[in-house]
């Protein structure tokens, strides 16, 4: 998802996205722990993504 599409989401959908995400990421990691990925790689692009939702969310708040 580009960083345009991101900006065009609404609070709410921005929230639900984190949350998801968040939990996603925690289950690859723990499945990562137990047994190796097939592409440990996703865990470095879903946290970036994340890094990406809260960075939109903090622009939000400070407004």
């Amino acid at each position: 998802m580009k960083y345009s599409e991101i900006i065009e989401m609404t609070s709410e959908d921005l929230t639900d996205k984190i949350q998801e995400i968040e939990i996603v990421l925690n289950k690859m990691r723990m499945d990562h722990t137990v047994s190796e990925l097939e592409n440990p790689m996703s865990i470095r692009y879903s946290r970036r993504f994340l890094a990406k939702l809260k960075t939109e969310e903090q622009n939000r708040t400070n407004k």
